[in-house]
């Protein structure tokens, strides 16, 4: 059977060049980066220069990148120590998050009883940042979270913009990244947040790697404790070999930048079109513009089809998604839709198809060939 991957915002295939650099540092450079001798010394040569790697690729200094699990761990070190350490006494953040900050908001309201403000939502899926400007004029010690780039639709925020609004209220900035970094370039001189987080398999690296830019002299103190690793901010062994298939899978990415997006922006306005003759009356969820790797859309199929749909699909061998991967087993609602959508548009079927440079045209085909046998 034809398998056909269209699920990369949820993770994404390694490239092989990652495969071939994690497997020579596990077989030649096994050696604990924190031990005095030759095989640490070579360990910590490797990590170091994955770090120098990264930060030059966002534009910061090494010192600003603190190695994490992934992006779950980094966003919730940095909100909780937020709270905790630096005294923010309020998030402003939106209902459309990842749930890796929207349940983190949650249980340090409940836990340091901070004041939680949500930015509203256009139907479109952007942000209204005229309320944004009209929360920040309430004077309080606070943290603003908004993510880059949605998960589930692609929405895209105007990180310069948003920099700039925090700064002129004197306020700190944090942006979950992970589906952007690798996949648009972040200049973290010319936009000045505090902080940002990213997972290596959301751009062709390895599972269970990520990274936290902190901004120098942030003041964020460690989520848990033991050795000195990682500046004294996230103790435990580094895994090597993972930081540098990170790093190399993040080089690739914005070495093959242009060339790919091009390559996955005409793949998308292939799919549109083609759901456009097949389907005409399906819409998106967003707009049509919003991030090159993401479509989420409605499809104009009785409602019952709903639940039934992606185990359909998954039958011709096809994975796509409802929304996040983290609740893509549920069939309720997405948290995300649920705040750009009416209630009778809810419960039609709705997919995020998620391209890659791997994806040709034959998969939007089998796409579409499926999708018309599931509407007969």
């Amino acid at each position: 059977m034809k398998k056909v991957y269209l699920d990369n915002a949820s993770t994404t295939a390694m490239r092989p060049e990652v495969i071939q650099e994690m497997t020579k540092v596990m077989t030649e450079d096994y050696g604990n980066a924190s031990s005095p001798h030759s095989f640490g010394r070579n360990a910590k040569t490797i990590l170091e220069l994955s770090r120098k790697s990264i930060a030059k690729q966002l534009n910061c200094s090494a010192q600003e990148i603190i190695f994490t699990s992934g992006g779950t761990e980094a966003n919730n070190w940095i909100l909780r120590s937020a709270v905790k350490d630096l005294k923010i006494e309020r998030i402003i953040t939106t209902k459309i998050e990842h749930h890796a900050v929207l349940h983190t908001v949650l249980v340090l309201q409940q836990e340091y009883n901070i004041q939680v403000d949500y930015v509203k939502i256009n139907a479109d899926g952007v942000i209204d940042l005229t309320h944004l400007s009209s929360l920040l004029s309430e004077d309080k010690k606070t943290l603003v979270s908004l993510m880059h780039v949605n998960n589930e639709t692609g929405t895209i925020l105007d990180l310069n913009r948003v920099s700039v609004i925090c700064q002129q209220y004197g306020v700190l900035f944090h942006s979950d990244t992970v589906q952007s970094v690798g996949k648009t370039k972040i200049d973290l001189q010319s936009s000045p947040l505090d902080f940002i987080v990213a997972s290596a398999h959301k751009f062709h690296g390895p599972k269970g790697i990520g990274f936290a830019f902190v901004r120098k002299n942030a003041g964020l103190q460690p989520l848990f404790f033991g050795g000195e690793q990682e500046k004294g901010l996230r103790a435990g062994t580094e895994a090597v070999h993972q930081i540098a298939g990170m790093a190399k899978a993040l080089m690739l990415s914005y070495e093959n930048l242009d060339i790919e997006k091009e390559y996955i922006t005409e793949l998308k306005s292939y799919l549109i079109n083609q759901l456009e003759i097949e389907f005409p009356d399906f819409r998106i969820n967003g707009k049509q513009d919003d991030f090159y790797t993401i479509l989420n859309v409605i499809l104009p199929f009785s409602a019952d089809k709903t639940s039934m749909l992606l185990f359909n699909l998954d039958m011709k061998g096809i994975a796509v998604s409802r929304g996040s991967a983290c609740q893509s087993g549920s069939i309720r609602p997405s948290h995300v839709l649920k705040e750009m959508l009416s209630e009778a548009d809810l419960k039609l079927p709705n997919l995020r198809i998620s391209l890659s440079h791997y994806n040709t045209k034959e998969d939007i085909d089998w796409l579409i060939e499926s999708l018309k046998l599931i509407d007969n």
